[in-house]
């Protein structure tokens, strides 16, 4: 017997003794053991098992069977054991058909808890369900995921190594090896777990070993790594089979070490380890394998002792004088199990007695004989504080606590071993302390047990045929990510995201649009500020100024147009540079080209004026329609119209959205719509029109006389803007793949163009109106040679004669043109035309005085004639006053001309005398 068996047998025997001295029995109730070796053998436990039966077949018939009269009668109320699950379930099947119940001390497997199966098993220690759970989340602490499997080729073995691959593929972690080992050790020689070894190393990177087995068994293994000098190339997790034996450690401890194995909860029995101390073969008769344990103790043979297979090899015979002490016993660790067995027993039958009985001396006939049934439903409701101070009780699959011990064989110094406890595994709760664990003395850290190495990040796995846990890595795109569903492919990244840092995911790429803080918004922005206090100085001006002869000159309602489309000109920049949302892309799209309209369809009007007045000049006295303020707003107002109608039909045929644009995978721009593409040229289809048909007609009046600059004016702003958007056009269309730059650019190219126009169309008129006052008078806007050369100007009305020698400039009004010289020069006074309508009384006054001096001059000799002419403020050469007086028959058959046109005449000559 080994020496595990003795000690287990001592605890049993000591729980009877404390039971007796306790009082824990029934009064009057003796409790004795009867003690069977069943040699770890299933077969040879089944045979012992049989003579418990002999004495309780009266337990299943009412019939008393016959003893002789010197005979004492065995009544077996239960049996403690077997140790190893094999026995258990083989002794089981049987004391079940005798309805005896069975108590196991050391039977893990999770099979005996098949109540339907084994209906009398109990087992004080818990299933093999909770320590493979256990194991499986040491190797889950380790990081192994690529393990080997002893298990031992039994029922113990089996039903665990089933539940280990359940376990172990439900966490992904890949079986390498399985091994099965041989339970009988005695049929197993060195070459078959050679073989189990060599078959282990065969997976080098598979290093993580779980072993399920006994100690006899996995002592075989262990010797077998040392022979094949493999110590240094796995680390095991046990089960409790072999942790902590003795069997297996001793002369194996540089393959043992490191070991993690997981061992049922159990504290010291109190009391045993001074009452095993003491034992001796003289005061210890009761136990008939104490001498057998002695002797191997000792090495040496007992005097009178019986000849064995053991004993025969020891020469020295013992003395007498050895004695038991801690330097030569190594406590088994899980005999609180043992003794817990045996006080289940006293317990249920002490509590079945006290309610059968009512306390009785002695067994009263509800208990003779005692019911197997009636005692097993008493056994599974004990509840009590066993030896080694921790309360028992049994759950309901008729199983021990589920507590479990996690420990460590470790080299605490040079060639010293111990086995340590580093953890604990309680309802379903892993605690180890990694700090404590040292594989081997050199190396703290587990070994890795991997197949294939995690792929690194932005890899993909391409796994081995025929292998789960084995892969080749490859690596994913700039632009992929492994797949979260799919560990085997990779993914692309959506339009708008890149692959984040850990490329486990697709990160959004921050949005980029014009920014109200960045230098160019600011610059832009800044621009366009200064601008709109220049176009509000200037409309205060001419709200100020109005009734002046420049503005009026000007054309004073047009001006205010083309200010306020300025103005709207300068504020687009900064619907342009905010976040774009939907709203504010359909006002971008509205204001850009609207603002452009404004400005272009004012100058096209004043520009279409002037040319038309001036073409009509040529032709016919009378004047051109629509000349007149409320025409000109009338005729902008419709320009502008075709321009509101254009976009509202675009964006009700496609509104205007915010998107996201990526012109390449690092981008994730945040835009209008209709940037991306050319469609945002519909809302300038029309002020590009507009713009050329105002450059053309800035080209047909360049040859106005010089009083009339406003059309030179008009046509350098025309050209500088044609040369600016010209230049804007490459630009936008450069810049597909920068947004903000293009929106930018194009609020630059607006604020420029309107300044442009401001600045030619209104700075000369300011630096009259403010710097030199003096010259804005209507004098002033005349051609200079209608003035002499003194500085006299001439009126509409009257004449002015300048200094001694100067010419001598007087305005004749009519009703229509008088017929001109080939070299006479044509004007119209620009103001004189814009006050049209607010003087007509006045010019029908003039028109009648001036009239009546052509019959007078028609009439009159060569020097009345000049007399006459220059008292009116006419000035004539000699040689035209002929051809004016044959001409004015015509002119006085003519029919009056409307009274609202004024026609001035200037005919300029050297005085002479006539």
């Amino acid at each position: 017997m080994a020496q595990g068996g003795v000690q287990a047998l001592e605890a049993m025997l000591f729980a009877l003794d404390y039971a007796a001295r306790a009082g824990l029995a029934p009064p009057a109730v003796r409790l004795g053991a009867l003690v069977l070796d069943d040699c770890d053998n299933d077969t040879y436990g089944l045979e012992m098992a049989l003579d418990f039966i002999k004495g309780s077949i009266s337990n299943i018939d009412d019939e008393e069977y016959l003893c002789n009269a010197t005979a004492v009668r065995k009544v077996i109320s239960g049996v403690v054991g077997a140790a190893s699950s094999v026995t258990s379930v083989q002794v089981a099947n049987l004391l079940r058909l005798f309805k005896i119940p069975q108590v196991s001390f050391f039977s893990t497997s999770p099979e005996l808890s098949n109540k339907a199966r084994f209906e009398y098993f109990t087992r004080t220690i818990p299933s093999d369900l909770h320590q493979v759970r256990a194991m499986v989340e040491i190797v889950k602490k380790l990081g192994w995921r690529y393990v080997s499997i002893i298990y031992e080729e039994s029922n113990y073995g089996i039903k665990a190594f089933e539940e280990l691959e359940t376990l172990l593929a439900r966490n992904d972690i890949c079986i390498a090896v399985k091994e099965r080992l041989v339970k009988d050790s005695g049929e197993a020689d060195e070459r078959a777990y050679d073989a189990i070894v060599a078959r282990l190393l065969s997976r080098p990177r598979a290093r993580g070993v779980i072993v399920f087995g006994s100690d006899q068994e996995v002592a075989g293994v262990m010797a077998a790594v040392g022979r094949m000098r493999a110590t240094d190339a796995f680390g095991w997790v046990g089960s409790d089979g072999w942790s902590a034996r003795a069997l297996v450690s001793d002369g194996n401890e540089a393959a043992v070490e490191g070991t993690i194995s997981v061992q049922p909860q159990a504290n010291p029995v109190r009391g045993f380890r001074e009452y095993f101390l003491n034992l001796t073969v003289e005061n210890n008769p009761r136990n008939p394998w104490f001498v057998e344990f002695w002797e191997d103790q000792f090495k040496c043979r007992y005097p009178g002792s019986a000849r064995t297979p053991y004993n025969t090899q020891y020469s020295r015979a013992c003395s007498g004088s050895e004695q038991l002490s801690a330097d030569n016993i190594e406590f088994e660790a899980q005999l609180q199990f043992v003794t817990d067995a045996v006080l289940a027993f006293v317990h249920a039958i002490r509590d079945m007695h006290a309610e059968l009985c009512g306390g009785a001396r002695g067994l009263c006939d509800a208990m003779r004989p005692a019911s197997g049934a009636t005692l097993l439903r008493y056994l599974r409701q004990v509840r009590f504080i066993g030896l080694s101070g921790d309360e028992f009780h049994f759950d309901s699959n008729g199983d021990g606590p589920a507590r479990y011990n996690i420990l460590h064989f470790k080299q605490v110094s040079p060639g010293v071993y111990r086995w340590l406890k580093v953890g604990r595994y309680l309802d379903g709760e892993l605690e180890l302390d990694m700090d404590e664990i040292q594989f081997k003395w050199s190396e703290r850290h587990p070994p890795e047990s991997v197949c294939s190495a995690e792929c690194e990040l932005g890899q993909a796995k391409q796994y081995v045929e025929g292998e789960s846990c084995c892969w080749h890595c490859f690596n994913c795109t700039q632009y992929e990510i492994r797949s979260p569903e799919k560990e085997t492919a990779c993914e692309e990244c959506p339009l708008g995201t890149l692959p984040g840092a850990t490329r486990t995911h697709c990160a959004r790429v921050p949005e980029l649009y014009l920014r109200p803080d960045s230098p160019a918004a600011i610059g832009a922005m800044a621009f366009s500020s200064l601008g709109l206090m220049l176009t509000t100085f200037v409309v205060g001006v001419w709200a100020l100024r109005g009734d002046t002869p420049v503005v009026r000159a000007s054309g004073r309602e047009l001006s205010l147009v083309l200010l306020g489309g300025i103005m709207l000109c300068y504020l687009v920049t900064f619907a342009l540079v905010f976040r774009p949302t939907d709203v504010l892309c359909s006002l971008q799209r509205f204001g850009t080209g609207f603002c452009f309209t404004v400005v272009y369809a004012a100058l096209l009007t004043k520009t279409n004026r002037i040319a038309r007045i001036f073409d009509a000049s040529k032709h016919s006295a009378r004047r051109p329609s629509l000349i007149s303020p409320k025409s000109q707003l009338f005729i902008c107002s419709v320009l502008v119209s075709i321009q509101v109608v254009i976009v509202v039909v675009w964006q009700i045929i496609s509104p205007a959205r915010a998107i996201h644009h990526y012109p390449s995978r690092e981008d994730n721009m945040l835009v209008c719509d209709s940037y991306v593409d050319a469609s945002y040229t519909i809302a300038f289809f029309y002020p590009v029109v507009l713009i050329v048909v105002c450059t053309v007609y800035a080209v047909l009046t360049r040859k106005i006389p010089e009083a009339f600059n406003e059309s030179k004016h008009i046509g350098f702003t025309m050209y500088t803007t044609c040369v600016i958007w010209l230049a804007f056009v490459p630009l936008y269309f450069g810049t597909a793949s920068h947004v903000p730059l293009r929106v930018t650019s194009m609020a630059v190219t607006i604020s420029l163009s309107a300044s442009v126009t401001l600045v030619c169309l209104f700075s000369p008129k300011l630096y009259i109106i403010i710097v030199h006052p003096e010259r804005n008078v209507r004098a002033s806007l005349m051609p200079p040679r209608w003035r002499s050369a003194g500085g006299a100007g001439a009126g509409a009305g009257g004449a002015r004669r300048g200094a001694a020698g100067g010419a001598v400039c007087a305005a004749l009004v009519g009703t229509a043109p008088l017929p001109r010289a080939p070299d006479l020069t044509p004007s119209t006074d620009l103001s004189t035309l814009n006050d049209t309508e607010r003087t007509t009384s006045t010019d029908r006054q003039v028109q009648t005085e001036e009239t009546a001096l052509f019959p007078r001059l028609a009439g009159a000799p060569g020097d009345a004639a000049r007399r006459l002419v220059e008292e009116n403020g006419v000035a004539l050469d000699a040689r035209r006053l002929d051809g004016l007086r044959a001409g004015l028959p015509a002119f006085a058959a003519q029919p009056p001309a409307p009274p609202s046109l004024a026609v001035a005449v200037a005919i300029v000559g050297a005085p002479r005398p006539l």
